[in-house]
């Protein structure tokens, strides 16, 4: 019964003292979150009173929090009575692993901070990346994400951004827009670039400087192919775009020009 009752108590102090312990991590990590969060909100307070760039703010702020959060961690396991070097030294091999199981994550991040540095393009633009086409939302440590015009969001990394053609549209001022106009061959190909530049002109959002081109692009079967091609924003390319269009075809067609029709002739010889 003596032996008993002391198995009791050691239990008892066994089961008090891991009670206290799983406790106090909970409140270290309940409370460590909290005061993390509460850096991240003042810092990203700070720099956007400071005017920083958005993409640079949140690299910062991810930077921040993942550094914060290694750090609770690590206390935490300290003050459970683990050794913080055997915990370093199990991270460092996992992060070996990782690394030579996914090396491309570090080009990742690596074209992620040049792209940052050398600030080729910046959230909102418009943009064409990596073969992807769209407006810039989130340039992440590893992945930038836009969404396309059809509005499907697409992750595309850092490295094939950095290491590919990139084109940003909103950089400039004005943009071209193409547009294509299949003139029938009797047409009168002078009095129709004319009426196309007057009409084209008079379209909302489209600029005086630089005027509408409109020019023979090439020749066809039908007939000559005219390249019209007005000046706009970016912000109104796909209204000029489809105005444009629309225009092309309703001005030709009041002016009485004829339409474009496949032509071939035909030589018929009569045998002697």
């Amino acid at each position: 019964m003596n032996n008993l009752g002391q198995y009791q108590q050691l239990v008892a102090s066994y089961a008090t003292e891991f009670g206290t312990k799983v406790i106090a991590v909970i409140l270290f990590w309940v409370v460590g979150r909290w005061l993390i969060g509460m850096v991240g909100r003042m810092l990203h307070s700070v720099l956007e009173k400071q005017k920083v760039d958005p993409t640079l703010m949140r690299y910062i702020g991810n930077f921040v929090a993942v550094t914060l959060n290694i750090i609770l961690v690590v206390a935490i396991l300290g003050y459970c009575g683990i050794q913080t070097t055997t915990f370093a030294a199990l991270v460092a091999g996992i992060g070996i692993a990782i690394g030579a199981a996914w090396g491309g994550l570090l080009s990742n991040l690596a074209a992620g901070i040049f792209l940052v540095v050398l600030h080729p393009f910046k959230v909102n633009d418009f943009v064409t990346v990596g073969g992807v086409t769209g407006t810039v939302k989130e340039i992440g440590l590893f992945v930038t994400t836009i969404n396309t015009p059809d509005n499907v969001m697409t992750l595309v990394g850092n490295s094939k951004i950095f290491g590919d053609t990139i084109q940003n549209y909103a950089a400039n001022d004005f943009r071209r827009v193409e547009l294509k106009c299949q003139l029938a061959g009797s047409a009168d190909h002078v009095a129709a670039m004319q009426l196309l530049r007057e009409k084209l002109a008079t379209l909302p959002n489209v600029l005086k400087q630089p005027a509408v081109e409109v020019e023979i692009l090439e020749f066809t079967l039908v007939g000559p192919v005219l390249a019209v091609r007005p000046f706009c924003h970016n912000d109104h390319y796909w209204q000029v775009y489809f105005d444009g269009n629309r225009t092309i075809r309703e001005a030709l067609a009041a002016a009485g020009f004829p339409a474009p029709m496949p032509a071939q002739m035909v030589v018929v010889h009569n045998p002697v």
